[in-house]
């Protein structure tokens, strides 16, 4: 795999000179309370970074009312160890050796009331790179890491924590709004265990610019406000092949409301009987209280000024609004063909955002059991499987809620509530994504579950499909139907491309011997393998087999007949929506634009954040820059981008199981409509 990365041919770059304006802010969906404002010590053990203020950062007004309201370790013991006792422990950033500024999203930082000043846009850089890196610490803020623990692919880690990030307190936005501002890869923590608590260019990139992207896709997400990097280096295997290369220690400074989560809650929990681990702060149901008494009160306003007087009602209300963000969140995901790729309870946010990205990925060619983590062996994470997940991880909320909100009644409450709050929210995002603006027809959800069954046994690319249906015409003749068809099958794999996806993965010896296992010794083959594996290596095997009989014009002709069968069902579903209006020509309109506004023609594909990857490990930021622009107006053709409109050798490279992602290049750079040619690389 790595060899096949390192043989990928560099794609030609969109130009762009950026805007200086700033763009639109945007805000999270948890409600703020606005508390009066008070001073904050600078705070942190001796050493490391160096307080300071002014420049352009000086107007960042701190409150950190999470320290005040939770407990802080006393210990000043800055290395890895035991926190019990405590929400958060005091941290001193580690300063790196020339912080330089790669990218700013101008606005997240408004968000922050932050606006880069244009006369000297250098200095402000500079100052940006100062303070963000963690070389110097804002006035007023207090670095911190949080404790938390978490399931992992099913099984209770234990105490995990901040292990790169620190808070470095809450910053109350120009309407009174709270911030919470983190520095992720700001050095070690009580929670960095073995590791160094660096993050790298390439890890941090990709979080910078998913953030954004999520952000302006209209998915719930924390943001990204700067990605700053240096000349110190930690040493990172990256493909985990023995061949370990020096990279360089990258910081981002994420934003949110707050960064509290599903696993924030299970400090509690006692000695687990499968893991025997067990969180730091078993039996400090004090400290459980104090926790849903800060999360209600500070991120769900509402809900405690309803339930003042009865806890418990007030806990379960609670459980249901977290309940139901969550599954509009997943709904989104879906409906954009997002796999987070690290599900695990410590990765959700306990106010409905994405967090945490780390070997996400947009989906390309459509495959529900698409699987974005390398070291997801077992597809626990898969694309099909994020709803199901996330209930679990409900699940496991719950439980870390008792006695506090008793599990009889949170259980009742996912099951009412969450598969209902998620069928709905899916359909009436698809349903936009489809233009079905008018009537909301109980067919509806079948004729989703076909086009996306088309999009598999055609290969379709997810998002190019999409954006190109806005411009199916119900009136269309056979003629232009033809053409549309053929626009479809453009978008559909190849036949040497869908080689390469069923290409068997597993020696037939090595098959045969698990396949005997299986029979003979059931228990010894759960330990070494899944019968979901097995079967999908046996389905790998009767597909390839049959492609090596299939040509290039027996694959067009049969896409085309998949295409068409779903676009007449498609047809006649748009003409009840004819058939119900007075004026076609104005219901067409109407359905192109809330079509436009609900398929995105830009994503972060694989490659195009490998490209801005690459070009910022050669000392060059411009392209990180130009794919953030892109990515703020993700439904709209770019403006003040010249593409350059070069031929790209259709490459094939060896996919495997293990693959984070399997890339589509598009033959022009950033323009999704296209064909194109799959690549596979590591995402982390």
């Amino acid at each position: 795999m790595a060899a096949a990365l390192r043989g990928c041919r560099r794609f030609p770059r969109a130009l762009l000179l950026p805007p200086a304006g700033a763009g639109r802010p945007g805000s999270p969906g948890a409600a703020m309370q606005q508390p009066a404002a008070l001073p904050a010590r600078p705070g942190g053990p001796e050493g490391g970074a160096q307080a300071g203020g002014g420049g352009w950062l000086g107007a960042l007004r701190f409150d950190n009312l999470a320290l005040r309201s939770l407990p802080v370790d006393a210990s000043e013991d800055g290395g890895p160890r035991a926190v019990p006792g405590a929400c958060f422990s005091r941290v001193r950033p580690s300063p790196l050796e020339n912080p330089r500024l790669v990218a700013m999203s101008l606005p997240a930082l408004a968000l922050l009331g932050l606006e880069a000043p244009a006369a000297d846009r250098e200095a402000a850089e500079a100052e940006a790179a100062l303070y963000f890196s963690g070389n110097r610490l804002l006035a007023g803020s207090e670095p911190a890491a949080h404790c938390y623990c978490g399931h992992q692919f099913g099984s209770f880690a234990g105490q995990l924590g901040d292990g790169a990030a620190m808070y470095l307190g809450e910053v109350l936005g120009p309407r009174g709004e709270r911030w919470e501002i983190q520095l992720k890869g700001a050095g070690l923590t009580p929670f960095s265990r073995q590791a160094d608590g660096r993050k790298v260019l390439r890890s941090s990139i990709r979080e910078f610019l998913c953030s954004e992207a999520m952000f302006h896709l209209g998915i719930p997400t924390t943001r990204a406000g700067t990605c700053v990097t240096s000349d110190s280096k930690v040493v990172r295997d990256i493909f985990y092949d023995g061949n370990p290369k020096s990279e360089r220690c990258t910081v981002v400074l994420r934003i949110a409301s707050t960064f509290i989560r599903f696993g924030s809650f299970e400090i509690f929990k006692p000695t687990d009987e499968y893991t025997g681990r067990k969180g730091p702060s078993v039996n400090r149901n004090d400290i459980r209280i104090q926790m849903l008494d800060y999360v209600i009160s500070t991120f769900y306003p509402e809900i405690q000024e309803a339930y003042s007087d009865n806890s418990i009602q007030r806990n379960a209300a609670f459980f249901k609004e977290i309940t139901k963000r969550t599954a509009r969140l997943v709904a989104e995901w879906q409906c954009v063909g997002f796999c987070h790729g690290v599900l695990n309870t410590d990765n959700m946010s306990i106010v409905g955002l994405t967090i945490d990205y780390g070997p996400f990925g947009f989906m390309d060619r459509y495959d529900p059991e698409h699987i974005c983590n390398g070291s997801d062996n077992t597809g626990r994470y898969a694309y099909n499987k994020q709803p199901e997940i996330c209930k679990w991880n409900l699940g496991k909320l719950a439980e870390a809620l008792v006695p506090e909100l008793p599990l009889e009644i949170s259980e009742l409450i996912l099951e009412e509530e969450y598969d209902a709050e998620f069928e709905k929210h899916y359909l009436q995002k698809m349903r936009k994504k489809l233009g079905l603006i008018q009537l909301e027809l109980e067919e509806d959800g079948k004729l989703v579950s076909e086009l996306l069954e088309t999009m598999h046994l055609t290969g379709g690319d997810f998002t190019n499909i999409f954006y190109l249906l806005s411009s199916f015409s119900v009136d269309s003749d056979s003629s232009e139907l033809e053409n549309f068809i053929e626009e479809l099958t453009n978008q559909c794999a190849s036949v040497e491309e869908l080689k390469v996806v069923f290409k068997p993965q597993m020696d037939p010896r090595q098959l045969s011997m698990m396949l005997m296992l299986a029979q003979s010794n059931p228990q010894l083959f759960a330990l070494i393998g899944t019968k979901a594996n097995i079967n999908k290596e046996l389905e790998r095997i009767e597909q390839f087999s049959k492609l090596q009989q299939l040509t290039a014009a027996d694959l067009l002709s049969r896409n085309k007949r998949h295409w068409k069968e779903w676009l007449e069902k498609y047809r006649v579903r748009l003409q009840k929506e004819v058939e119900n209006v007075s004026d076609a020509d104005a219901w067409n309109a109407d359905r192109v634009k809330v079509m436009n506004s609900n398929n995105p023609k830009y994503i972060l594909r694989n490659y195009i954040a490998q490209n801005a990857i690459e070009a910022a490990e050669n000392g060059d930021f411009s392209e990180v820059r130009n794919v953030l622009k892109l990515l703020e107006n993700p439904f709209q053709e770019a403006e003040g981008f010249r593409e350059v409109k070069e031929e790209a050798e259709e490459e094939g490279a060896t996919a495997t199981a293990a693959a984070c992602a399997q890339e589509t290049r598009s033959r022009l750079p950033y323009c999704t409509v296209k064909n194109s040619a799959r690549q596979t690389s590591k995402c982390y």
